[in-house]
């Protein structure tokens, strides 16, 4: 089962652009990181720069609106990512709880089943297949 992890770092929703983390802060979750792909289990996972730095796109009646960070209204953000392949949730749960997130928090969602790009296609197709002469859609 896929997973995916999010570090909600206390504070970050004020950084100011090109802001990091202590050195040793650093060392430690470069560690973990390097645990996590020793045990076969990461995917993939990268950090985020602050709110300051980001855009958000919001769309209402169909049009979008831009507004360029940092958000006031935003309490928490995401500071980065990690997403791991394991048997089940408590395992999924267990990574997170030897994290070196200090006081942050870390945030555990279950992904749905990946897609090839054919199977995508194919999706699409049948998705967008005119109703059959009984009035129903084709669908897979």
């Amino acid at each position: 089962m896929r997973f995916m992890m999010l570090m909600i770092p206390k504070g970050y929703e004020n950084a100011k652009p090109g802001v990091m983390p202590d050195a040793k802060a650093v060392t430690a979750m470069m560690k973990y990181n390097e645990s996590l792909e020793k045990a076969g289990v990461l995917l993939a996972l990268d950090g985020l720069h602050p709110p300051s730095m980001g855009a958000r796109v919001m769309f209402s009646g169909g049009k979008a609106k831009v507004t360029d960070g940092p958000f006031a209204e935003a309490k928490e953000v995401l500071g980065g990512y990690w997403m791991i392949q394991v048997k089940s949730k408590e395992e999924a749960i267990e990574w997170p709880s030897r994290c070196p997130a200090s006081d942050n928090e870390v945030i555990v969602f279950a992904l749905g089943p990946s897609l090839t790009p054919v199977q995508l296609l194919v999706r699409s197709h049948f998705l967008q297949a005119p109703a059959s002469s009984t009035g129903r859609r084709n669908t897979i």
